[in-house]
């Protein structure tokens, strides 16, 4: 099996390099093909979020994103259309932060993308230099071009 073929690898590897070898021995690259190895190291989601509330997805690779009762507001403009402001998000990365003007002011941003597929999804606000935008720090914006509606909206 696939596991099985990540152990041998894996034990194999390492006894290849305790003894001091770097290269891999004949027998076992006809038993586990390199292509098996990549296949099972695909990532996995780090966060489910629970079937019975309404959630939004990654449009690209059905990731979950976030909760719906996370959701603060529907009205921000993304760079590429609308885009939703949230409490929190799962299953998302963090570029570095960096000062924008946006349409209410100087925030510090930081890009984040979709962990699994590598997206770039809108951003998180790092800091508002505004008295008034502060609300919106640690907060993250997700345009709806990157993301749908899943699990009970019917």
């Amino acid at each position: 099996t696939a596991l099985a073929c990540i152990f041998q690898c894996f034990f194999c590897q390492r006894g290849q390099q305790s003894r001091g070898s770097s290269r891999t021995s004949p027998e076992l690259s006809e038993e586990c093909p390199g292509e098996m190895v990549k296949m099972t190291k695909s990532k996995t989601f780090q966060a489910y979020l629970p079937n019975c509330h309404r959630t939004y997805s990654c449009i690209h690779c059905r990731a979950h994103l976030a909760n719906h009762d996370e959701l603060i507001s529907k009205s921000f403009q993304g760079s590429q259309g609308r885009a939703y402001l949230f409490n929190s998000v799962v299953n998302v990365g963090c570029g570095p932060a960096e000062e924008r003007v946006l349409l209410t002011g100087l925030h510090a941003v930081a890009d984040i993308y979709c962990e699994n597929c590598k997206t770039t999804l809108g951003w998180k606000y790092e800091h508002a230099f505004e008295s008034s935008q502060k609300y919106k720090e640690g907060k993250f914006i997700i345009e709806l071009a990157h993301m749908i509606k899943d699990n009970g909206w019917e």
